[in-house]
């Protein structure tokens, strides 16, 4: 099983997200707010496609890549879970680094903000990450979907419907 990044941000978003979406049930192509995000990519850097790179590698794909100066940018609508992100980008760095791309940085973008964060991998970071590689995989491969825990995020995800709305009964 590859891990990719989306595993990586969803571990910290919530454990029974990553497990719906590891285990192919996904909802991502009927949410208007990932539509959203997938057309702020697209149209808030329209030069960036001739300068940088799109790269796909070892299961994860960056946004930009910017080989010269060997920085990855990954652009986000919201800071809303932050954390999220900056393991995610942590975690393409981590990538790079282990097929031979040293002295990687990342930039954590958020258009709608105008705002940037630089993000960058330390020794412990490497450390961290392997442990939560572990607790994906255990996540992952478990046979029982993990239960629900209500938090701000949840009205603006795409499995909202899916762990909230309860049946009617008849």
């Amino acid at each position: 099983m590859q891990i990719t990044g989306t595993h990586f941000n969803y571990y910290h978003v919530c454990k029974r997200k990553l497990w719906l979406f590891s285990n192919s049930i996904t909802f991502e192509h009927t949410s208007d707010l990932v539509y959203e995000g997938k057309l702020i990519h697209e149209e808030c850097y329209p030069q960036r496609s001739a300068k940088y790179e799109e790269i796909e590698l070892d299961g994860i794909k960056v946004d930009f890549y910017d080989a010269r100066n060997k920085v990855i940018h990954e652009i986000k609508k919201s800071d809303k879970v932050e954390e999220a992100h900056e393991w995610q980008l942590k975690y393409y760095i981590y990538v790079f680094e282990n097929n031979g791309i040293e002295g990687v940085c990342g930039v954590l973008e958020y258009p709608k903000l105008r705002e940037t964060k630089k993000v960058l991998l330390t020794q412990s970071d490497r450390e961290i990450i392997e442990q939560m590689k572990r607790e994906i995989a255990k996540i992952i491969e478990s046979d029982d979907c993990p239960p629900k825990i209500k938090r701000g995020v949840c009205k603006n995800c795409s499995y909202y419907e899916f762990c909230f709305i309860e049946e009617q009964e008849e």
